[in-house]
């Protein structure tokens, strides 16, 4: 069935007004063209609408009992295509999907959450972990947020770098080299890798190399607490970014060592996809999450 929906906004007017004249003043149009739509109205309904009465025109028994009906569809069209830019976040029923290491997780998920339950009750968070293989899940919409240290690089994703995180190494409290390391004894160590993809190498590596050594990667293992327990209990090295290791290191009775070489910094990275741009309830999500890595960052300024 092909509607005109213009023709509801004359039809309004014309129960508004009832006169051909006022609805066209109303709408600021012509009489004809307010004519011709009342004539395709009588058609499509087979109502006359409005019927002469002596100068004066009065409404069907069908037009009083549609006003009101005609008014609401029309409120309703108008909140569908020009919606409110008020956010609600005491009433905001809502899950948001995140995803990303489990290291950014651990640092932060906590001041996320604290704000959430303090600014959005009814706000639920799903914190999924980094995929082995890179996916399409913010264009599909399966993921609202992703944070890591890469630029997404399709161009429909949106990204904001919300912090940077030096890089340290991480031993057991009692390791012989818990209070420094040279670059020689280093690379003698046995290191512990973090890789979603399972590889034995990274940028450590090839720097290393520079300076004519070598070290042996102990083992690749998918997520932060595993690598805690390897290091706990072993004389293993892990070279990981400080703010994200931060929360492990109490836990498993680990320290944070300097480094005897110079690494770029990793950047934090939110990504999402276009189509959130203009959604309150996602900018607000974006803001909460870039707010919770401030709070984190100046956390670890304090308690270094």
């Amino acid at each position: 069935m092909q509607l005109d929906l213009n023709l509801l906004t004359v039809l309004d007017a014309l129960l508004e007004e009832g006169s051909v004249a006022g609805a066209a003043q109303r709408l600021r149009l012509s009489s004809p063209a307010v004519s011709r739509s009342l004539g395709r109205l009588r058609r499509l309904t087979g109502d006359d609408i409005l019927v002469r009465t002596g100068r004066a025109m009065t409404p069907t028994p069908y037009a009083l009992r549609v006003r009101e009906q005609v008014g609401e569809l029309l409120r309703q069209a108008e909140g569908v295509l020009a919606p409110s830019r008020e956010l609600d976040l005491a009433g905001l029923e809502r899950v948001f999907t995140l995803q990303c290491h489990d290291m950014l997780a651990t640092a932060l998920a906590p001041p996320l959450l604290a704000a959430v339950v303090q600014h959005a009750p009814g706000v639920r968070l799903r914190f999924l972990p980094e995929a082995a293989v890179d996916t399409d899940e913010l264009r599909h919409g399966r993921v609202d947020l992703e944070i890591g240290a890469s630029v997404p690089a399709l161009p429909e994703i949106r990204h904001e770098t919300v912090g940077a995180d030096r890089f340290v190494a991480v031993v057991r409290r009692d390791h012989p080299y818990a209070q420094g390391l040279d670059l020689e004894g280093f690379a003698d160590l046995p290191h512990v890798l973090i890789s979603r993809r399972g590889r034995l190498t990274d940028p450590v590596d090839a720097i290393l190399e520079t300076h004519g050594l070598r070290r042996r990667v102990l083992a690749a293992v998918g997520t932060a607490a595993t690598a805690a327990h390897v290091i706990a209990r072993s004389d293993a090295v892990l070279t990981t970014p400080e703010l994200m290791w931060r929360p492990l290191l109490t836990a498993f009775d680990l320290v944070s060592v300097a480094l005897p070489v110079e690494l770029p910094t990793a950047p934090i990275t939110c990504g999402w996809h276009q189509r959130h741009d203009t959604d309150p309830a996602h900018a607000w999500l974006r803001a909460q999450v870039r707010a919770a890595f401030v709070t984190v960052l100046n956390r670890s300024d304090v308690d270094g």
